[in-house]
């Protein structure tokens, strides 16, 4: 019976949509009008990239406006189109 209920937990769990992977960071630099932000950020286990600092594509405008250079924030990357890409970013209080 514990096999059983493993194996169905197993399953359910490979079933949910992935779980999101905030990283932290610290915004260095924004270019409005190319929608790109510079984070200096921790690894992002997701990407399989250690820390540094890079040049994102935002998923959204209106992201750029929420922040500016020298903010910290929780932030949220994934490959869109082939580009890395800012999905979610949230300035930290």
């Amino acid at each position: 019976m514990k096999k059983f209920v493993f194996a169905a937990a197993a399953t359910v769990a490979l079933a949910l949509p992935a779980a999101a992977n905030p990283v932290k960071g610290e915004v260095k630099k924004i270019n409005e009008s190319a929608g790109k932000i510079t984070l200096k950020h921790e690894p992002i286990k997701k990407l399989d990239m250690d820390s540094m600092t890079m040049v994102f594509r935002v998923a959204s405008q209106d992201m750029l406006k929420a922040v500016k250079p020298g903010d910290k924030v929780t932030f949220e990357a994934d490959r869109v189109n082939g580009a890395l890409t800012v999905t979610k970013i949230e300035k930290d209080s």
